[in-house]
C-alpha cells in the first residue's frame, strides 16, 4: 500500500513536469531550449529515483513502465510516420522537379560519404582504444556477460550464412507493399527504391501523357502537404517523449556496472566526441558554418540519445534537414533512409573497431600493426553495408568484423552491462552522420538553401509545408 501512495506521488510529479513543459510551449519558448529543459530534467529526475529506490526496486520499475506511455508511445508515433514520409517525400520530389537526372550522383555521393566517414570513425575508433589501453582481459566475466557470449556465438552462424553481395540484395524491395508495413530490417531502404522508381516513371509518363502527369502530381502534393502536418504535430510531442525517455533511462540503469567499466565508458564518448567534431570539420571545408549545424540538429541528436533508435528519428531527421538546413526533400530522405542501413558511424564504424583492438591480444595479434589496421579499417567499413538497419545493429556489425578478422566473437559480450549507456551515444553519432551527408551533397550539387541553413528563427513546429 505504501509503495502504491509513493508510485502515485511520483506520477503525480511527472505529470507536473509535463504541464510545465507544455507552459513553456504556451509561452513559445524555443524547441531547442524546450528539448534540452526536458533532457535535464529527465536526467535529474532519473538520479533522484536511482539514489532513492535503486535501479531494480518495485517502485522504480512500476513508474518507468508508466513512463514508457510518454517515451515509447512517443517512438510509436514516429515510426508510424516513417515510411508515409519517405515515400511521398521522395516521390514529390520528382513531381516538383527537384530530384531528376542526377538521381545517380545524389546516391552514390551520400554512399561514399557514408563509407568513407565510417571508415575515419574506425581509425579513430582503433586510435582512442589504444591511447586508453582498453583490453578485453580487463573486463571480468560475470554470468551475463558469459550467457552473452553464447548467445553471440549461437547468431553467428546465421551471418556468416550470408555473403556482402546477398546483403546488398537484401536491400532491393520484392514486394514494396510489405516494405511499406516495415516488415524488413532493411525495408527503408526498399521503400526508397520503390519511391525511386515510382518518381521516375511520372517523369516518363510526363513527357507523354500530360493530363495524367499533372493529376498524379496534385495527388502527391496533397498526400506530402498532410503527411508534413502530421509529422510537425508529432514532432510537437519531442520535449515530453525525451523528458519520459531520458527519466526511465537513468531510473533504471545499472549505475555499479557503470562504475565498474567507467574507462570503457569514457573511452567510448571521447571517440564518440572526436568523430561528431570530424562531422564539424566537414562542414566546415565545404564551407558552411558548424555552429548554426550544432544548435539546429540539437533536437535530432537529444531525442536519438534519449531513444537510441535511429529510425524513430527519421522523420525529426528528415524535418531538420529540409526545414532548418536548407537540404532538398529527395536529399535529405536519401540521406536519412540510407543512414538507416549503411555506414552507420557509431554503431557500424567506432564500437566494432574497438572491440577488435580490445579482442585481437587475447589470440596474441599485435593491433598496433599497420596491416591489421588497414584491413580492419576496409573490413568495417565494407560490413556497415545493411548491418545496422535492424536492431541491435551494432552487435551484428560487431560479429561480422570480428568474425572476418578471424577473432573469438564470445568476448563481444563483455559491455552488455554498459551497453545501453553507449548505444545512447552511437545513435546520436549514428543521426549526425547521416545528416551531414545530406547537407554535404547537398552543398556539392549546388543545391544547399543556404539561407534557410542560415535562418535562426525557423522551428521545426512552425516550418510551413
Amino acid at each position: 500500500m505504501n509503495n502504491l501512495l509513493v508510485i502515485l506521488n511520483i506520477f503525480i510529479m511527472m505529470l507536473a513536469l509535463l504541464a510545465g513543459l507544455f507552459m513553456m510551449q504556451k509561452k513559445h519558448v524555443s524547441f531547442s531550449k524546450r528539448v534540452f529543459t526536458a533532457l535535464g530534467l529527465g536526467i535529474i529526475f532519473g538520479f533522484a529515483l536511482q539514489w532513492v529506490y535503486g535501479p531494480t526496486h518495485e517502485v522504480t520499475m512500476t513508474t518507468a513502465d508508466w513512463f514508457s506511455i510518454v517515451g515509447s508511445g512517443y517512438v510509436k508515433f514516429l515510426q508510424m510516420i516513417v515510411m508515409p514520409l519517405v515515400f511521398v517525400s521522395i516521390v514529390a520530389a520528382f513531381t516538383r522537379l527537384k530530384l531528376t537526372s542526377n538521381i545517380g550522383k545524389i546516391s552514390s555521393l551520400i554512399i561514399g560519404i557514408l563509407l568513407v566517414t565510417t571508415a575515419i570513425a574506425a581509425a579513430i575508433g582503433i586510435f582512442t582504444t589504444t591511447s586508453f589501453n582498453l583490453e578485453s582481459v580487463q573486463i571480468t566475466k560475470g554470468e551475463a556477460e558469459l550467457q552473452r557470449g553464447e548467445d553471440l556465438e549461437n547468431n553467428l552462424s546465421s551471418l556468416e550464412a550470408k555473403t556482402i553481395p546477398q546483403q546488398v540484395v537484401e536491400l532491393l524491395p520484392a514486394n514494396p507493399f510489405l516494405d511499406l508495413t516495415g516488415a524488413r530490417s532493411t525495408s527503408t531502404i526498399g521503400v526508397v527504391i520503390f519511391a525511386a522508381f515510382v518518381g521516375i516513371a511520372y517523369l516518363g509518363v510526363k513527357r507523354k501523357k500530360a493530363e495524367e502527369a499533372a493529376l498524379f502530381s496534385k495527388i502527391i502534393d496533397t498526400l506530402y502537404a498532410i503527411v508534413m502536418r502530421v509529422v510537425t504535430l508529432i514532432l510537437r510531442l519531442t520535449p515530453y517523449g525525451v523528458l519520459a525517455i531520458m527519466t526511465k533511462t537513468v531510473a533504471t540503469s545499472d549505475i555499479d556496472a557503470i562504475v565498474k567499466l567507467g574507462k570503457f565508458v569514457v573511452a567510448s564518448y571521447v571517440a564518440l566526441a572526436a568523430m561528431f567534431i570530424v562531422h564539424l570539420v566537414i562542414l566546415t571545408i565545404i564551407g558552411v558554418n558548424p555552429i548554426t549545424y550544432v544548435k539546429k540538429v540539437f533536437p535530432v541528436l537529444a531525442f536519438a540519445f534519449t531513444s537510441r533508435t535511429s529510425a524513430g528519428a527519421l522523420p525529426l531527421n528528415v524535418n531538420t534537414q529540409t526545414r532548418q538546413l536548407g537540404v532538398p526533400e529527395g536529399i535529405a530522405n536519401f540521406a536519412g533512409s540510407f543512414g538507416l542501413t549503411i555506414g552507420q558511424n557509431g554503431c557500424a564504424g567506432i564500437y566494432p573497431a574497438m572491440l577488435a583492438v580490445m579482442i585481437a591480444p587475447t589470440v596474441g595479434i599485435d593491433p598496433l600493426t599497420p596491416s591489421f589496421i588497414f584491413t580492419l579499417i576496409a573490413i568495417v567499413a565494407i560490413s556497415s553495408f545493411g548491418v545496422a538497419g535492424v536492431g541491435g545493429g551494432a552487435t551484428f556489425a560487431a560479429l561480422l568484423v570480428l568474425s572476418s578478422m578471424n577473432l573469438p566473437v564470445a568476448l563481444a559480450g563483455l559491455l552488455i552491462s554498459v551497453e545501453p549507456l553507449i548505444d545512447m551515444g552511437r545513435t546520436a553519432l549514428n543521426v549526425s552522420g547521416s545528416m551531414t551527408a545530406g547537407v554535404v551533397t547537398s552543398k556539392l550539387t549546388k543545391e544547399l538553401d543556404t539561407s534557410v541553413y542560415k535562418d535562426q528563427t525557423i522551428s521545426p513546429e512552425t516550418a510551413e509545408v
